[in-house]
């Protein structure tokens, strides 16, 4: 997650500032890149990261600026705390961390990624937020449909795979007498039709006009968190009778 990346990166140019020069070239390059090109990182990025390119650039910047070790640590700290505490209120939620585990009994790097997309951009991007939710569902349910075999057409909307996997699981109403099974998938499935129309109504998949609605953090936040508790669901169900 940023976060680990955002402090291993951090620790390491401390260290490097203070007579410990174990921080390879390539490592500070890769984790530089990847915090730049975050989408919603763009103004929380210490200064002298974007500047400094390479590690011995680094070296030469922080030389000149602080001459003494405490020194050094402080301005580091300093320049990174904006970031941090903007990714550990963001990333420091154990419903999203279950979500997560779930996930990844899929072993898909594709949905792990678009899980990371939409909590990434739930308060600096609502509107991409709500657009990746709507993914996440479609990626999973695509998922799980081509592992057991299952057809459907490229053209066929969320609603629509929706259905084709619920039934190939027995998470239609119609295969259940049970009233209060009936009514729980029968919630499920109005869920997935009207996650569907807030996609289409309020995020960044359309076009809009003068009056359209602007999505806040707190819708973003309810579309992905919906989105992911039914997808971990449908994962969790199709694990459970794979098994079986």
């Amino acid at each position: 997650m940023m976060l680990e990346k955002a402090h291993a990166l951090q620790d390491g140019l401390i260290s490097f500032a203070t007579g410990d020069y174990s921080l390879e070239d390539a490592s500070y390059k890769m984790m530089r890149l990847e915090l730049i090109k975050a989408p919603n990182l763009s103004d929380k990025i210490p200064e002298f990261l974007r500047r400094c390119t390479s590690i011995d650039h680094f070296w030469q910047f922080i030389k000149g600026e602080h001459a003494t070790y405490a020194a050094r640590r402080e301005y580091i700290w300093n320049e990174f705390s904006p970031l941090i505490n903007f990714l550990e209120n963001q990333e420091s939620s154990p419903a999203d961390e279950g979500i997560a585990s779930s996930l990844q009994n899929l072993n898909s790097d594709s949905v792990h990624s678009v899980w990371q997309k939409a909590l990434d951009r739930r308060n600096s991007d609502p509107e991409g937020a709500i657009t990746i939710a709507r993914s996440l569902l479609e990626t999973v349910c695509k998922h799980i449909l081509d592992d057991s075999g299952v057809s459907y057409k490229s053209s066929d909307d969320l609603p629509k795979l929706y259905r084709t996997c619920a039934t190939s699981m027995n998470l239609s109403p119609s295969q259940h007498s049970e009233q209060a099974f009936k009514a729980i998938l029968g919630g499920c499935h109005t869920i997935v039709q009207y996650l569907g129309t807030l996609r289409n109504q309020v995020s960044d998949a359309h076009g809009r006009g003068r009056r359209a609605i602007k999505p806040k953090p707190r819708h973003a936040e309810l579309a992905v968190n919906v989105s992911g508790a039914m997808a971990a669901f449908l994962v969790e169900t199709w694990q459970e009778q794979s098994k079986r």
